[in-house]
């Protein structure tokens, strides 16, 4: 029978592995895709996008292994200090500093400021001045985001293969 404390590492890495990968698929292909677009229809895609991704699927990921990490960590942690810990808690500290940390001081104040954007009433300069402020810091950030959980999930994949924790 499977323990809580692995039960709960299990949930870890899905939820991390779901996270990393959205991540680095929109990294890989919708933020390439969008750049092709001309300023306008930009600006309206990731409104668009802001909006839609705020949905129940996205929150149980981003949310779940905000939870979750720290959850991993203080059950391997019951078990003694162990490198399955060290890995989890090395996790979770990349996570909520590069992942979590850097969507919510970053990436959603970007996101807040091009919601309130009038993209109808805007003339076309001011239009390329927005997504110029816009897109270049909000997809620098988005890299840092995409390595912080890409670097989290191989920390939970070590402490899963990992057995000292056992």
């Amino acid at each position: 029978m499977m323990s809580i404390a692995n039960f709960v590492l299990m949930m870890t890495a899905l939820t991390t592995a779901l996270i990393a990968g959205l991540f680095y698929a929109y990294a890989c292909s919708v933020n390439p895709g969008l750049a092709q677009l001309a300023d306008a229809e930009y600006i309206a895609a990731m409104k668009s996008i802001n909006i839609a991704i705020v949905n129940p699927v996205f929150m149980f990921s981003f949310m779940g292994t905000l939870l979750l990490l720290p959850l991993s960590t203080f059950l391997q942690y019951q078990h003694g200090v162990s490198t399955r810990f060290w890995f989890l808690l090395a996790a979770t500290l990349v996570y909520v500093i590069g992942t979590f940390g850097v969507t919510v001081a970053g990436n959603v104040p970007l996101n807040e400021t091009l919601a309130h954007f009038d993209l109808q009433s805007a003339s076309p300069d001011v239009i390329a001045r927005q997504r110029a402020d816009f897109e270049l810091p909000w997809n620098r950030l988005h890299t840092i985001r995409t390595a912080a959980g890409i670097v989290s999930l191989v920390l939970v994949i070590l402490a899963c293969l990992d057995r000292s924790g056992e």
